[in-house]
């Protein structure tokens, strides 16, 4: 009997024991899951409050702010209204070319260069004692498109950045997580204008339709002037090129650090490369520093040895624009003397080194007759 009834508390604790177990299994698959934070620390969720007994409502992006002032709206930003008690007027509205936007119940009304504030107050005089009593209206900004950035190449993490604030070039490269080792000494940014008139091409009466029709007059039109940087079809953007030397920039000057402005593509090409061939000790591609100079590219490629011809020497230069060769006939043992200027090379330059057959033919024959005089020279005692 004692025996049966040790057994008995044992399985009903073990019975106890599962029960707890699985009951706390199931609990905490009931409880709700936080979700993670994500998102580099120099980023945050932008929010802008509204007026009344307005309360913040978050953006749907990803927001870097640099400013610590209201942020003044713009075309193309979406807002977000909503008024308590009057779920037909709660809407999202996207601020169009002209600063405005559509109020239900108050029509068109000006946004842009305004604070979130500043409309939900708008909103709550327009409506007390028309349409409601004591109206509560709450505005927050939803995608702020007017402040968006781009950047692309030899940076850690291009891509599209919305930024509140006045990013400088520099700046939006560390936002963008720096540069890669293999940068460029110079930064390109591509910036939307407004089309000169004499640079204008309308379409005309055409068959063509739909979203191909402007680019494929674009390229009737470039085809027939030989160009394509010189027509801009009516109603199509034109840019214009800005460009900035980074290395004076990590160098600490400042005239280079430039203001990028929404909507900028910024291009950080990588480094470009030369080419040393010919009689040379250690030919091969290398990667071009800023101020280099024929002298700097002889060295680095470890000097010349003797049967080189070194007042023959061609520099092979690739016009970027045209693609066309040029010939530079440059003498270098003259420069590495010092008698000649030193010459700067360009990317994709190609340093010809060549051979001088006299001398080529007086190191054999030197080659060849120098061990046997040796040999044949009197043992000393």
């Amino acid at each position: 009997m004692r025996t049966q009834l040790i057994s008995f508390k044992r399985t009903l604790g073990l019975t106890c024991l599962v029960w707890l177990i699985l009951s706390l299994a199931a609990y905490g698959q009931t409880q709700p899951q936080r979700p993670a934070t994500a998102g580099a620390s120099s980023r945050s969720s932008g929010s802008d409050s509204g007026g009344g007994a307005s309360g913040g409502g978050r953006s749907g992006q990803d927001v870097i702010m640099l400013q610590d002032d209201d942020y003044k709206l713009a075309p193309s930003d979406v807002i977000e209204v909503i008024v308590e008690d009057a779920p037909e007027l709660s809407v999202n509205y996207k601020i169009g070319s002209s600063g405005t936007i559509p109020l239900r119940f108050l029509g068109t009304t000006q946004a842009a260069g305004k604070t979130t504030d500043e409309i939900a107050r708008l909103i709550i005089e327009g409506l007390r004692g028309r349409y409601l009593k004591d109206p509560k209206v709450y505005v927050s900004v939803k995608q702020y498109n007017s402040r968006t950035f781009f950047i692309q190449g030899a940076v850690k993490s291009p891509g599209t950045y919305v930024i509140v604030g006045k990013p400088t070039l520099f700046k939006l490269i560390t936002i963008a997580g720096g540069l890669q080792e293999n940068h460029g000494a110079t930064a390109y940014i591509f910036r939307e204008v407004e089309a000169k008139p004499e640079k204008l091409e309308t379409g005309g009466q055409n068959n063509l339709t739909g979203d191909n029709s402007n680019s494929r007059m674009k390229e009737i039109v470039n085809n027939a002037k030989g160009t394509e940087k010189d027509t801009v079809i009516e109603g199509e953007s034109d840019y214009e090129l800005v460009t900035a030397n980074i290395g004076g920039i990590l160098r600490g000057r400042l005239d280079h650090n430039i203001i990028v402005q929404p909507s900028d593509v910024v291009y950080v090409p990588p480094a470009d490369v030369f080419y040393v061939a010919g009689e040379v000790k250690a030919p091969g591609q290398f990667q071009l520093r800023q101020g280099i100079t024929l002298r700097q590219a002889i060295s680095l490629a470890g000097g010349t040895p003797f049967k080189a011809k070194l007042d023959k020497c061609i520099i092979f230069r690739t016009d970027p624009t045209t693609g066309n060769f040029t010939e530079i006939p440059v003498d270098v043992g003259a420069v590495m003397s010092g008698k000649n200027k030193d010459v700067p090379i360009l990317g994709n330059d190609v340093i010809w080194v060549p051979n001088s057959a006299l001398k080529s033919f007086g190191s054999t024959v030197l080659m060849t007759l120098l061990p046997t005089a040796i040999y044949r020279l009197p043992m000393g005692r």
